[in-house]
C-alpha cells in the first residue's frame, strides 16, 4: 500500500463514526442503526432516506445512519450486533455466509438475515482521457484506485481484473481509496483511473466528469460471462456522466438490505414494508433507487430471509 493509501485509509477509519440521527420522539424504545457507506457514494444518501422513513413511519423507533467502508464492514458489524440493517453487495453477502477469510470474513456470518434485494451496483471504471486508457488491457502499467481494502468494491475490482487476465501486479500503481478521494487524485493528475461499484449517477464520477475529460472503460460481455453469478451484464446509458457520449457495457451486482436474527420480527416486517411503501422518498434521495421493485425483492437472496420480511412478502403474494 502506498503512503497516500495508508494516510487515506487511516483518515477513512477515523471517519467511521459519522452519523445522521433521526429521532421520532423522546420516548422511543427501539433503536435502528442503518449501516450505509462512504458519504460520497450511493449507500449513504439512501441510508439517510431510509433512516428518516423508519424514524417517521415506525412507531416507537429512533434511528441513526452510520457512514462506513460499506459492504464487508457492514456485514461484520451486523454479525456483532452493532447495527440493525445494512446495505451490501450480493457477492459480499454470499462470501460472508460462506465465511471467506480472504474476503474479510474470519468465520461464517451465521446471524445474517435478508430484508430485500434492492438495486444493481454497476461496475463503473472511469479514467482521465489524457491517461490513454480505453480498455481493461490498457490498465496495465497505469494507476488505479480499487476502493477501500477488503471493501465490496475492492472485491469487485479483484474479480473484474481477474476475469480480464489481470492482477494488481500488472498495474503501475494501486490505491485503496474511497470514491471521493480517488477522484481527487485523478483531478490532481496523481492517478489514472478508478473502479467504483455503485448505482448509476454516483456523485464522485459526476464530479470528475465536470472537472476534466473522462473515458468510461467497458467491461465486455465475455468477461462478465466468465465471472458468472452474481454478476450480470448491464449497460451504462450514454449521457449518464458529462462527456460520456456512448452506451458503455459493464457488469453489475445486485445490492441487498441485510439484517440479523436478533432483530424482532415485527421490526424486520416494518423495515421491508416501509421501504416499499416509501420508494418515492428513496428515489428522491438518489435515482439508483428507481430500480428497486417489490417483484424482485426476495429473489436470489444468498442468505435466509428474516422471518419478519418473509411475512411481508407472503402478504404481498410474491413468495
Amino acid at each position: 500500500m502506498t503512503l497516500i493509501s495508508r494516510r487515506s485509509f487511516t483518515a477513512a477509519a477515523a471517519g467511521l463514526a459519522i452519523a445522521a440521527p433521526f429521532v421520532r420522539g423522546a420516548r422511543a424504545d427501539t433503536f435502528i442503526n442503518v449501516l450505509a457507506g462512504g458519504t460520497s457514494g450511493v449507500y449513504y444518501p439512501l441510508g439517510v432516506a431510509l433512516g428518516k422513513i423508519y424514524g417517521d413511519k415506525i412507531p416507537g423507533v429512533r434511528t441513526q445512519v452510520q457512514a462506513t467502508k460499506a459492504s464487508v464492514e457492514n456485514l461484520n458489524l451486523l454479525q456483532a450486533g452493532k447495527g440493525e440493517i445494512a446495505f451490501s453487495l450480493g457477492d459480499s453477502v454470499k462470501l460472508a455466509w460462506e465465511g471467506d477469510a480472504e474476503a474479510g470474513f474470519k468465520a461464517k456470518l451465521d446471524k445474517l438475515r435478508g430484508i430485500a434485494a434492492i438495486y444493481p451496483n454497476f461496475i463503473q471504471i472511469v479514467a482521465s482521457q489524457e491517461s490513454g486508457i480505453k480498455t481493461l488491457a490498457d490498465l496495465k502499467g497505469k494507476g488505479l484506485s480499487v476502493g477501500a481494502a477488503k471493501s465490496g468494491t475492492e472485491l469487485n475490482a479483484r474479480a473484474i481484473l481477474g476475469a480480464a487476465g489481470l492482477t494488481y501486479d500488472d498495474l503501475g500503481q494501486v490505491e485503496y481509496l474511497p470514491f471521493g478521494e480517488s477522484v481527487e487524485l485523478i483531478k490532481n493528475r496523481q492517478l489514472d483511473a478508478t473502479l467504483q461499484s455503485a448505482g448509476l449517477g454516483v456523485a464522485s464520477i459526476r464530479d470528475l466528469g465536470t472537472s476534466l475529460p473522462i473515458q468510461m472503460v467497458a467491461v465486455p460481455e465475455d468477461v462478465v460471462t466468465k465471472l458468472g453469478a452474481p454478476y450480470v451484464a448491464k449497460t451504462i446509458p450514454a449521457g449518464t456522466y458529462e462527456g460520456q457520449s456512448e452506451d458503455v457495457p459493464t457488469a453489475a451486482v445486485i445490492n441487498f438490505l441485510v439484517s440479523h436474527d436478533g432483530v424482532e420480527d415485527e421490526i424486520a416486517y416494518q423495515m421491508a414494508k416501509q421501504l416499499f411503501e416509501n420508494l418515492d422518498s428513496m428515489t428522491a434521495a438518489h435515482k439508483a433507487a428507481a430500480d428497486i421493485n417489490l417483484a424482485g425483492a426476495a429473489k436470489d437472496m444468498p442468505i435466509p430471509l428474516h422471518p419478519g420480511a418473509e411475512r411481508f412478502y407472503k402478504e404481498q403474494g410474491i413468495i
